[in-house]
């Protein structure tokens, strides 16, 4: 762990990590197979980062790697194969939807780093880190889309890809400004915080939720023509039912 770190800020980590992780089993329709690989993923990983392991960062590659590879392999298979895609177009849409407001958390939580020299400002949304916007669009987004059924498909389509430009850069900000050997950025202040624990819980599991999340609700968006629509029949459904009952 950060040494001098106030305590509080590895709590509202990881409470965010662990509330990402809800929200994701709850779009599941709550599979227990999903949450039992989640949280045996983070234990596994807590488990790595508290020898130390992470905090060497002279090997080529970079021991980084293996906090994020084994994720994003994951994602690949799960659109690469039928099962896989089949588990990807079963996810609640709703829900891939507003897990992005953890995603404000995760800003302060940087800016905290930020404070405490263990991430360089540009990581943070008084840096050239914006995805703090994501976090705060996505309860609007969510409201306005299933709520009050006032956006369509493509306005949908349109914020999952601004948003995750949004998660690209801030990724590569921090790849690039962590102290590997080929490190570009923030020589004065490195990227160390996510090295230690619980912070490599961002790279390696809430980044790729937050990744799956998006990409998953495109294809939904993109190829299950009716799975939109039919969300908003449902609730015009109820909302003529409880009009009916009403008089």
């Amino acid at each position: 762990m950060i040494q001098h770190l106030p305590i509080y800020i590895s709590i509202v980590f990881g409470l965010t990590t662990l509330l990402t992780v809800w929200f994701f089993y709850k779009a599941t329709n709550k599979s227990k197979i999903t949450i039992v690989v989640l949280l045996g993923w983070l234990a596994l990983q807590t488990a790595i980062s508290l020898t130390g392991f992470y905090t060497v960062t002279d090997t080529v590659p970079p021991r980084f790697m293996l906090l994020v590879l084994p994720a994003l392999l994951t994602i690949i298979i799960l659109f690469a194969t039928k099962s896989g895609r089949r588990y990807i177009d079963n996810l609640n849409l709703q829900t891939l939807t507003i897990l992005h407001i953890i995603r404000v958390p995760v800003e302060i939580t940087l800016f905290w780093l930020f404070i405490y020299k263990a991430v360089p400002q540009l990581m943070t949304f008084e840096g050239r880190n914006f995805d703090i916007l994501s976090g705060i669009s996505a309860p609007i987004i969510y409201y306005f889309a299933f709520i009050k059924n006032k956006l369509g498909k493509n306005a949908l389509l349109l914020w999952n890809f601004i948003c995750i430009g949004l998660l690209i850069n801030i990724v590569a900000l921090a790849v690039l400004s962590a102290p590997f050997p080929f490190q570009k950025l923030a020589f004065d202040q490195p990227n160390i915080g996510v090295l230690y624990f619980p912070f490599i819980w961002l790279p390696c599991c809430v980044v790729p939720l937050v990744l799956l999340s998006h990409l998953a609700s495109i294809r939904q968006l993109l190829y299950k023509k009716n799975s939109f629509l039919t969300y908003h029949s449902h609730n015009l459904r109820h909302a003529e039912n409880d009009l009916y009952q009403a008089d």
